[in-house]
């Protein structure tokens, strides 16, 4: 059975299709805690750093079908750049860390040799990564998930022949995420509609379910 590796991913949205679909799955995030199995799905209590070991076993197999990366962008994101001296004057290195976690994502798709993403809003990572492949707004996939209209304009470095498809919005508007206690946690978890999307599976062993996946790698 094949595998999908999520890393900085504690709620697991992004690869319930691919779960559903019949693959295996990796979580990777310090918030799980603890390191456990759950059925098809392996929460990984660690960070990207300590995964690799593990990460090196799943890609010498080959069982690797694709691998996301949400690193933390509240070190790099431009929204939050009003605070970027108050943390330099703390940590002059805050930065060159949050960067870090994103090229460690990035290595690790690039090794296995497979489709791989790198997410992350606009943010100083443009600098280290040059400009994204791709650009979207949760807004641009209401047509499956209507409550995603908003917008957050979200940024994906790829490689290993990741393909997008096209926006499908069924709502002319998007409003942006009010100002509030819960905005930045509920702003960086990958959406439930939009960014699943973007990247679902060809289910190998199941190929009448084709229809239902808007995204597809050809290997």
């Amino acid at each position: 059975m094949r595998t999908v590796i999520s890393l900085c991913d504690l709620t697991g949205n992004m690869v319930k299709p691919w779960v559903e679909a019949g693959y295996k799955a990796v979580l990777v995030d310090p918030q799980h805690v603890t390191t456990r199995i759950e059925g098809p799905v392996t929460k990984f209590a660690g960070t990207v750093e300590d995964v690799m070991e593990f990460a090196g076993h799943l890609i010498r197999s080959g069982d690797v079908a694709m691998v996301f990366g949400f690193p933390p962008c509240t070190d790099m994101a431009v929204s939050g750049a009003r605070w970027f001296k108050d943390k330099h004057a703390k940590d002059a290195l805050f930065q060159a860390k949050a960067v870090m976690v994103a090229e460690q994502c990035r290595t690790i798709g690039r090794l296995s040799g497979a489709p791989y993403m790198v997410e992350n809003p606009v943010s100083v990572l443009a600098s280290a990564f040059g400009k994204p492949q791709h650009t979207f707004h949760p807004a641009d996939f209401t047509t499956f998930e209507p409550g995603d209209n908003y917008t957050k304009k979200t940024c994906l470095w790829t490689g290993g022949a990741f393909k997008c498809r096209n926006p499908l919005r069924t709502k002319h508007w998007a409003h942006r995420t009010t100002a509030s206690i819960l905005r930045a946690p509920a702003r960086s978890v990958p959406t439930s509609g939009a960014l699943p999307r973007w990247a679902l599976p060809v289910p190998y062993s199941r190929p009448t379910m084709l229809p239902r996946w808007r995204w597809q790698h050809e290997r």
